[in-house]
């Protein structure tokens, strides 16, 4: 096991749950030996929101998850938590957050994390600019009895 940067994990553990299963088991391939401390089991978690994202908190709907927890041969215990009830990519997300906290991380990252975090960002960006070309711009002409 190595030191692990708090929010260098969270960044992968966030990259892991948001890809897509097919697009992570075509990535890792075979999975390590492992013991399951707990096997992927389905749950449902309360989503919050905010009106105009500072406003007072408010319960917004429920929401399927999946969690996962496992330990490598070496001990390392790795987590998991993805959005529906994917148990598989569950279970191949607490495998990969295992591997990336042992001297295995760098080759993980380049093989694993890296493309799906590209994949996503290049998501994102096509999102946005979709979203881009439906912008209106709004303005007011001046009247002159308005002034």
């Amino acid at each position: 096991m190595v030191d692990v940067d708090p929010n260098a994990r969270k960044d992968w553990i966030s990259t892991l749950a948001k890809a897509a299963p097919a697009r992570l088991a075509g990535l890792i391939g075979a999975l390590p030996a492992h013991d399951l401390l707990r096997p992927a089991e389905v749950g449902a978690v309360m989503v919050r929101g905010r009106i105009g994202g500072t406003g007072a908190p408010f319960n917004l709907g429920e929401m399927s998850v999946t969690r996962c927890s496992v330990r490598l041969v070496d001990g390392t215990v790795g987590h998991a938590w993805v959005q529906g009830r994917d148990k598989d990519h569950a279970l191949r997300a607490a495998v990969v957050d295992a591997l990336m906290q042992t001297r295995d991380a760098q080759d993980i990252q380049a093989r694993v994390i890296a493309p799906l975090a590209e994949e996503a960002l290049r998501t994102r960006a096509a999102r946005a600019e979709k979203a881009a070309a439906t912008k209106v711009e709004f303005f007011t002409m001046v009247r002159g009895e308005d002034l």
